[in-house]
């Protein structure tokens, strides 16, 4: 496990970072796309704060069924995460500044503020297995919308479309800081009450995502 609070402490305040969830839950989707990959990670989050109490993506709508898929605020504590309390994951730091959080915030918005005309690119994750790009309108995977969203932050990381960007692309860039790697559940700044909770309630979850955004 690795966690470095010192890299967290070092942090001026929240609004001079953001942050990239990376998971994997062990869903049979994200199981078969790890056949592809053979990345550790196949489902990638926006986060605006390190406790993870809002965090972005496109997946799963309801926990139970990975055909409904869209724009969702993810709950740690509840969904497949819940279904999936040994679900691993990596924590990624990304320096900003307060001018491009506040873009990146206003796209998520309007997104959230629009989401029953936004899909799920499921398309798009077949094309980048196949080296195709497949960019329909208002539609994102996972990855695509946590690097659409910090393209439009001005944040510029590849040189390709956020179509062509995997979750593997996050962990391995050299601006990525990583704050901590292990079990979802073990990540010492979540609430304790919480995880505990569910643990003790692992079935009938209502929210969440997970896989490759499913």
């Amino acid at each position: 496990m690795l966690y470095n609070p010192d890299r967290l402490e070092q942090s001026e305040g929240p609004e001079n970072n953001i942050y990239v969830l990376l998971t994997n839950t062990g869903t049979l989707f994200t199981r078969l796309i790890k056949a592809f990959t053979s990345a550790p990670y196949n489902h990638a989050s926006l986060a605006f704060d390190v406790e993870l109490k809002e965090v972005y993506s496109f997946g799963r709508m309801r926990p139970n069924n990975p055909l409904l898929a869209g724009f969702v605020q993810e709950n740690v504590y509840d969904g497949v995460y819940r279904m999936h309390p040994d679900t691993s994951c990596t924590l990624l730091r990304f320096r900003v500044t307060e001018q491009q959080i506040a873009m990146i915030k206003q796209f998520v918005q309007s997104i959230e503020q629009n989401k029953n005309d936004y899909g799920y690119n499921l398309l798009g994750v077949i094309g980048i297995m196949l080296k195709v790009d497949y960019n329909p309108e208002s539609e994102y995977f996972c990855s695509q919308f946590v690097a659409e969203a910090l393209n439009r932050g001005g944040l510029e990381l590849w040189d390709r479309p956020s179509t062509k960007v995997t979750p593997e692309d996050f962990r391995q860039h050299p601006q990525m800081e990583a704050v901590y790697e292990g079990l979802l559940y073990d990540y010492p700044l979540l609430d304790e009450h919480k995880v505990r909770l569910a643990l003790a309630n692992r079935t009938g979850a209502v929210k969440g995502a997970a896989g490759y955004g499913i």
